[in-house]
């Protein structure tokens, strides 16, 4: 295709200038559906995406063998997670060792308080405590409704994975 236009252009355009114009023209017809509005969720009434609830995390510092609590209220729409909802909880340490990784249940609106004990192998310094809706698609940008229930092997959306911090002392 590329040589059938080449052929049909006045020789004042180059072909470099060819070959930028169309892969300017196609970057641009490729982002152009990105701009647009999210399609209606007809499942959640037709409203914006329902992502979960921000969490806390309870204290924000502690020793190994004291007890921290993450936790999260109902969320203000209505996510749907169903009666046998779960949240998934990790927490990696300072130098990048995954040391719990749970999960516990949660309310069909994303509520859940989930409360571990500081592991001793824990490294001191900053950990960071992840928790998002186990197996389902949390990161929902697309509009749809986040429910993706009897789903497996999901992949994130690109967006941040939501993380709090929590500071190990000796």
């Amino acid at each position: 295709m590329y040589m059938k236009l080449l052929g049909r252009l006045p020789p004042s355009v180059k072909p470099g200038q060819l070959f930028l114009a169309l892969v300017f023209n196609a970057a641009l017809i490729a982002t152009a559906g990105a701009c647009s509005p999210p399609p209606r969720d007809e499942a959640t009434g037709g409203g914006p995406p329902c992502l979960p609830p921000s969490y806390s995390v309870s204290p924000t510092s502690a020793k190994p063998g004291e007890k921290v609590t993450v936790a999260a209220p109902p969320a203000d729409c209505n996510p749907r997670y169903g009666g046998n909802a779960r949240i998934e909880v990790s927490v990696t340490d300072e130098r990048g060792n995954e040391v719990i990784n749970a999960t516990a249940p949660m309310t069909d609106s994303g509520e859940f308080t989930y409360t571990f004990t500081v592991p001793a192998q824990i490294a001191v310094g900053e950990a960071t405590v992840t928790a998002m809706p186990h197996n389902i698609d949390w990161c929902d940008d697309t509009g749809r409704n986040n429910r993706a229930e009897g789903y497996v092997n999901l992949e994130r959306a690109s967006c941040a994975e939501p993380v709090k911090a929590l500071t190990i002392t000796p």
